[in-house]
């Protein structure tokens, strides 16, 4: 039996699917702990997973409030504060994982693509790691746009300039994060690395993202596995056609952060009355009791703090999202068309590819609710929106999940050598 750490940032959405990943190594006879700050402990669901709390003195219980405040309004001067909190976490992690490692008797670690402290505490220790993209990879290219960015995919030299040029600006303001990376680096007399996307591993990478859902890639390296969502077991995948039901039915969520954007929800509960639609809102505790029963006032319209997903999405005919990676994978797995309404980080990025592959149509956050209602009713008049969602379907039965992943990381974590993606042929 082997002893697994799992290093995250602290979102709930990176830490759920990296979860159903520990779940699937630790029945596979293993044993896995993730190590974050003290507040991270309560997103871990099940109890065969071990938590090592690390930051007792810089970052107390309480303090992940304020980053999740930052996070959940982003696209203001308060991205700044949060990139801070960002090199933070990483300073943490070189600072204390090390000696935590040692003493947990660490094998190998489980290093998500966004905290790059995880990737640089396994080298300095010489241990093996793997990297999961949960949300979009982060690996770059040349002439392809940054994961962040909202760019359409096009392959004339004016998008080219457009990426150059976008990825010059994030570069920029990722900066202060930079600065902690190559810092840590070299204090680990590690060479080389200066930017995040230096840290990923060179045994095994692993995305959520499947390549028929992707923009073409061309140099992702030989060990980048595109296994598909990491879910549990149990989830099912809805292979059947969608049923066209007398009357539309919405089910809405913009996940655990933005779940507080109360005018969008009420923009969007009028579009969906407009037109006739029963409308179930998930907001995942982001409203009060009071703005939840406003909203519940318009006819055909439920509103909920949280649901299962999956069967959510199920019941549906149209998925109202902000472009989270597991919400457009498991409406993907329901066979169920997006309208994505993407808030920050990955999202418009996300948004784009969604439209790209015809499985959904984008709205801006602004748009009016007008707007809004003409997309709901035009996403049920796209019959090519079936055929694409049916090969996406299929792509996601093929590339494996939660146990192809597992298997993954095992080979790579007790072999110390890269896994090649099947199908690599050198």
């Amino acid at each position: 039996m082997s002893h697994y750490a799992v290093i995250a940032p602290p979102f709930y959405s990176h830490i759920y699917a990296l979860e159903q990943l520990a779940l699937a190594l630790i029945e596979a006879g293993h044993r896995v702990t993730f190590f974050h700050q003290i507040d991270v402990k309560p997103l871990l669901r099940s109890e065969r997973i071990g938590f090592y709390a690390l930051g007792h003195k810089t970052h107390p219980l309480g303090s992940l409030k304020k980053t999740l405040a930052l996070a959940a309004n982003p696209l203001s001067p308060a991205m700044f504060t949060l990139i801070g909190e960002m090199a933070k976490s990483t300073s943490l992690f070189c600072r204390e994982l090390p000696a935590a490692c040692r003493q947990l008797a660490i094998d190998g670690l489980i290093v998500d693509q966004m905290e790059p402290g995880g990737a640089l505490v396994a080298q300095k220790l010489g241990l093996p790691y793997v990297s999961i993209a949960c949300a979009l990879p982060l690996n770059r290219e040349p002439g392809f746009p940054l994961a962040v960015m909202p760019f359409r995919y096009q392959q004339n030299e004016q998008a080219r300039q457009y990426y150059a040029s976008s990825e010059r600006v994030y570069d920029w303001m990722m900066r202060k994060h930079d600065n902690v990376i190559s810092e840590q680096a070299q204090r680990f007399g590690l060479t080389g690395i200066t930017q995040l996307h230096h840290c990923f591993s060179p045994l095994a990478q692993i995305s959520q993202l499947i390549p028929e859902l992707d923009f073409p890639r061309r140099n992702l390296p030989a060990h980048f596995h595109a296994t598909g969502p990491l879910r549990s077991s149990s989830a099912v995948l809805n292979t059947s056609p969608s049923r066209k039901r007398h009357g539309l039915k919405v089910y809405a969520s913009l996940g655990t952060l933005q779940g507080h954007r109360y005018a969008l929800f009420k923009k969007l509960a009028t579009a969906c009355h407009a037109v006739g639609a029963e409308l179930l809102l998930t907001h995942c505790g982001g409203l009060n009791a009071s703005q939840a029963q406003q909203l519940a006032k318009t006819p055909g319209i439920e509103v909920v703090d949280f649901v299962n997903q999956s069967d959510a999405i199920a019941a549906a005919d149209i998925t109202v999202t902000h472009g989270g990676m597991n919400t457009v994978l498991d409406s993907i797995q329901q066979g169920k068309p997006m309208l994505v309404i993407p808030l920050a980080f990955d999202q418009p990025g996300i948004a784009a590819r969604v439209v790209h592959h015809g499985v959904g149509q984008r709205l801006s956050r602004f748009a009016s609710r007008k707007a809004c209602s003409i997309q709901l009713i035009q996403l049920t008049r796209q019959p090519q929106t079936d055929h694409n969602l049916s090969r996406l379907q299929h792509a996601l039965q093929r590339a494996g999940g939660t146990q192809q992943a597992a298997n993954i990381v095992i080979a790579a974590l007790s072999q110390g050598q890269p896994v090649l993606a099947r199908g690599y042929h050198g």
